[in-house]
């Protein structure tokens, strides 16, 4: 397999411009390449360009050129097209097997044989996605986290058909071009990091919904606590850490019976039940406390590039 260099793309095709591909659209833009964009909803050019525009000037924070350069952005009516003249894609489209199928089957002739394809799919599994496609040792996963122009993480996993060299293909292509970039290695419904919230949030439903704490309370909990430790290390970094001198070994010989015992305390199976459900609902929109979708989106963007531009800092100084 014969793949085109990392450092060699100049163009991306963006397949499935809603929030997380004109997201990409951006991000890539911000990165100096040229954006292939397609989705088959009336009316997306406009909404691409507007959500660009609204995201230009964080990532101007972060390092992008001044202006948005406008010929570096083409649209396309047909997604066979949009691909012909790329040199990576990034598929976004929405996370349902049959569509995504669908799509693919319209590339297998347009695809140019030196380009790999990435999906965003946050919980897919690759090897059903590439199974009977021209060229599927090139489809792997690129699930990003959202909103991907600003959260770095990108996890990378390959399926059944998928070379090895796809893989380190995308992991050289993600981290050359401002993203961190994970192997996973074995799929896995949701992927890695999905999972990790996952059990997180089981946790936080449970508490709620057993009367532990309220949803502000629980938000707080992790917001004002472990996730300021989070947000600069890992859970296992953070474990090591704890275990002073004795680093990770004492950590887990001290505290690993008593997170043994709250592991078995944990709910179990827990279901978001009518009940459930409202309770986070109700508790949710008093946190939220009138603040719209908008408000809170811009709230979580302004604090999460003054975070990057932070660790970038501290992290540059060491």
């Amino acid at each position: 397999m014969n793949l085109v260099k990392p450092e060699a793309v100049e163009r991306v095709a963006i397949l499935g411009a809603g929030t997380i591909g004109a997201s990409w659209a951006a991000h890539f833009l911000s990165h100096g390449m040229a954006v292939n964009i397609w989705d088959p909803a009336p009316g997306f050019q406009a909404r691409v360009r507007a959500f660009i525009a609204s995201a230009w000037p964080a990532l101007r924070r972060l390092g992008a050129p001044e202006a948005i350069d406008e010929s570096r952005m083409a649209f396309f009516d047909d997604p066979a097209q949009a691909v012909r003249t790329c040199q990576f894609v990034q598929e976004s489209g929405p996370e349902n097997t049959e569509i995504k199928i669908e799509l693919y089957s319209r590339l297998d002739d347009a695809l140019p044989d030196d380009v790999v394809m990435a999906s965003s799919s946050s919980g897919l599994l690759i090897s059903e996605l590439q199974a009977g496609r021209k060229g599927a040792e090139r489809y792997i996963i690129g699930h990003p986290f959202n909103p991907p122009h600003l959260v770095p993480l990108v996890e990378v996993v390959g399926g059944k058909e998928t070379a090895a060299a796809a893989v380190d293909w995308a992991l050289e292509f993600y981290n050359g071009c401002g993203k961190k970039a994970i192997r996973i290695n074995r799929e896995v419904p949701g992927h890695l990091a999905n999972r990790l919230q996952a059990a997180m949030w089981r946790e936080a439903v449970h508490l709620v919904d057993t009367g532990v704490a309220s949803v502000e309370d629980v938000d707080i909990a992790v917001s004002y606590g472990p996730g300021l430790r989070w947000a600069l290390m890992g859970p296992n970094l953070i474990l090591h850490l704890a275990g002073g001198d004795g680093g990770v070994r004492h950590a887990i010989e001290h505290f690993g019976p008593a997170l043994e015992s709250w592991w078995a305390d944990l709910g179990k199976e827990p279901r978001i039940s009518e009940a459930a459900a409202d309770k986070l609902i109700a508790g949710v929109e008093a946190e939220a406390a009138g603040r719209s979708l908008e408000d809170l989106t811009r709230e979580r963007d302004q604090l999460l590039i003054s975070l990057l531009e932070m660790l970038a800092r501290e992290r540059g100084k060491a």
